[in-house]
This record gives C-alpha cells, structure tokens and sequence, in this order.
C-alpha cells in the first residue's frame, strides 16, 4: 500500500530509490513491489514513467476504508474500554452501579439494568440524577445504534430555475422526521419554502457523516452540480444513501 501511495503522490517522476528512502526499504524491494503492481494492473509504466491506474486509485480507497474503520476499532473497542465515556442518565443511577447503555439521535443514554441480555453496559463513576451527564467506565459489549441512511435531494442551481423549480411537494414528503442538511443557498430557501429549517448549514460533510456513524439517517438538500462530490465522499465513508431529484422540467 505504501509504495502504490507513494507512486501516486510522485508519479509521473517516480524514482524507486526515493519510496525506499520514504518508507524505509531496500530499493530492491520497492522495485519487486512495483514489478507486482504493474503485473497486476495497478500501475501503468510507459515512457520510463509511472502512473497509478483506475484500479489502483481504487484499491487505494478500499485500504483506505479498511484503515479507518480499524482505527475506529481500535478508538472506541479497544482504547473506549479504559476510557470515561459520557452519557446523558434516563434515570438516577448509583456510582458504582452496572447500566446498560444505547444510542437514541446520536446520542449515548445510560439506565439502571432491568435484565441480563444487554448488547453493552459500563459502570457508572459516582452518582448520577436523571437528566444529567453521567461519567461511564468499564465499557462491555457493543453499543447499539441504528443503521443510518443519508438521502440526497437534488435542487437546481439558480441558472437552472434555482427554488422555482423544485417539486416542493416531494420535498415535503421526503423532510419528515429527520434532520435536514442543506448546500447551497437554492437549498436553503426551498427549504424555508415548505416552513422547515436545516440543522446543518455549515461544515455539512463532516457533520452528516458524524451523524452517520452515530446512527442518525439525514437527508442532504444539495444544489446539483455539488451532488457528485457528496456521493464520492459517502462511497468513500461507506454510508448507505440515494439519490433523488426535485428538479422540474423547465418550461420550454
């Protein structure tokens, strides 16, 4: 993986003695990666140069994927279980006490233990009252939560018939009971058209895939021509979503 990176931060100047100096191996071995690379079609060498392919951009991204979710793994599996976790308590609970705990909209809750078949429990810290935020060590199991699903709604550009062009209409029926991302100012104000207000207006990207990992399913208002880059990112976060579109035809 190192040496397929490397070639394609250098590439079309990529010289094998440089990746060994970079990832601290012999030139000898960079050479017999990058001989195995081009056999098997992730790097083209024409012109005595090199050029990472299609299939090697996109065995990047899946090692790419693999990586973070193991790092999440090792985040919340390995390194949650010595760690303080925070949870909003659904009822008083005693410090010292085993709780069970669940994911509701993104959020971790904590409550007294009613029976032995929890997916994940901790033990509180000191004493906690309903309501408030309760200290969480000692964490067992894994953490139930929803599968999240990010839905895309396509909105024209304001060249293109911007908010008079939206099917108002659907867009009402798909914006119940979620929270609503918008991009791009035609996504905000037909928004506003149906008397809904976004959640998220900034940073939406970063946001929905938090949102995502904690189980919360979102729908993203996009303008169109930012939609391809939305759906590249969630491909490469491997989140569940569609696509629909609330474009009109325009009047000819």
């Amino acid at each position: 993986m190192q040496v397929l990176v490397e070639i394609a931060s250098l590439q079309p100047n990529v010289r094998q003695k440089e990746i060994a100096e970079r990832i601290g191996v012999t030139p000898q071995s960079v050479s017999e990666y990058v001989k195995e690379l081009v056999a098997e079609g992730y790097v083209r060498f024409g012109r005595r140069k090199y050029e990472v392919t299609k299939h090697g951009i996109e065995l990047i991204l899946s090692w790419t994927n693999e990586l973070k979710n193991y790092i999440r793994y090792i985040t919340e599996d390995i390194i949650g279980k010595v760690a303080v976790w925070t949870a909003v308590a659904d009822e008083n609970l005693k410090g010292g006490s085993q709780v069970g705990l669940e994911m509701r909209d993104g959020i971790l809750h904590a409550f007294r233990c009613k029976n032995e078949k929890l997916l994940a429990s901790g033990t509180v810290i000191w004493d906690t009252l309903v309501g408030e935020d309760a200290g969480i060590k000692n964490l067992e199991g894994m953490i139930p939560m929803n599968h999240a699903h990010v839905t895309i709604a396509i909105v024209p550009r304001v060249q293109r018939g911007g908010s008079k062009l939206v099917d108002l209409n659907k867009l009402q029926r798909i914006a119940a009971k979620q929270p609503i991302a918008v991009v791009g100012l035609e996504a905000l104000i037909a928004v506003k058209k149906i008397g809904l207000s976004p959640s998220m207006m900034y940073g939406i990207e970063e946001a929905v895939v938090e949102a995502a990992f904690r189980g919360v399913s979102t729908l993203v208002v996009a303008v169109d021509e930012e939609v391809p880059h939305l759906v590249s990112r969630f491909i490469s976060e491997d989140i569940l979503h569609d696509t629909i579109d609330l474009r009109k035809a325009q009047p000819i």
